[in-house]
């Protein structure tokens, strides 16, 4: 299929992990990706395997300022965006008691106040019906221990779908979420998910086994489709049947 000939697509966070399976998914569709990362060096590998036409950007999602950067830097180059994966995030773990502040602002600005403004800085490069999905996560419905931080800032992205769609619908912009269970990507190892956690953790999935990020892409290709054209401020929970039995 080639959904997305002619589109131009941005994918934050596109350099690794879910956020490299969306880009790579649009790009086999047609799609021209932009991605965005902190490292340069898995930027300039990711762009590599999107095509001659792939824009890679640093930016250092968490702040207005990042946010205009970056809309600043697509006006310069002429983008239109049709869609847009807000994927950029971070993952907190810890004990309740052990949370400080640091903690909660680090999360907080970088999965909910990063998005809220990159979008509102980017609402003018949005073409009439362009569709933007939010990467949120399973743990806004679940009372996982340790990831009372991580699960209110995904909560709070299920909330501003719903918001969003409702002021963006004038211009036929959708906003949804896509809410992945455990899915096996490198974050694992950056949290130092060990093997005995990764089987304890995959024994609460009555599938059986950890999710593929090609899985998580293709329903973000899905949303992102005109497909999707009647599908707006809904989420789509995709882990397993974790959440669900």
């Amino acid at each position: 299929m080639n959904r997305f000939e002619g589109k131009t697509v941005l994918v934050t966070g596109g350099n690794s992990g879910i956020g490299l399976a969306a880009a790579q998914a649009f790009a086999a569709e047609g799609a021209r990706v932009v991605i965005t990362g902190r490292d340069e060096a898995s930027l300039a590998t990711a762009r590599a395997s999107l095509g001659h036409d792939a824009i890679a950007i640093r930016n250092v999602a968490g702040t207005v300022a990042a946010a205009r950067k970056l809309a600043e830097h697509l006006k310069n180059e002429d983008v239109r965006l049709d869609a847009m994966f807000v994927n950029a995030g971070v993952g907190t773990f810890a004990p309740f008691s052990e949370i400080d502040e640091r903690a909660w602002d680090e999360t907080f600005a970088i999965n909910v106040k990063g998005p809220y403004f990159q979008i509102q800085a980017l609402v003018p490069l949005f073409n009439d019906g362009a569709s933007i999905v939010l990467n949120g996560s399973i743990n806004a419905h679940i009372g996982m221990p340790a990831s009372s931080v991580y699960a209110a800032s995904k909560a709070a992205l299920a909330s501003l779908a719903k918001t969003l769609s409702a002021e963006l619908l004038p211009r036929g912009v959708r906003v949804n979420v896509v809410s992945p269970g455990p899915v096996a990507t490198p974050l694992h190892a950056k949290l130092g998910l060990v093997d005995e956690a990764a089987a304890g953790l995959k024994a609460q999935i009555p599938l059986g086994r950890f999710g593929k990020a090609s899985e998580v892409a293709a329903t973000v290709l899905l949303l992102a489709s005109q497909e999707a054209g009647f599908i707006v401020g809904t989420e789509i929970v995709i882990d397993g049947g974790m959440s669900q039995l």
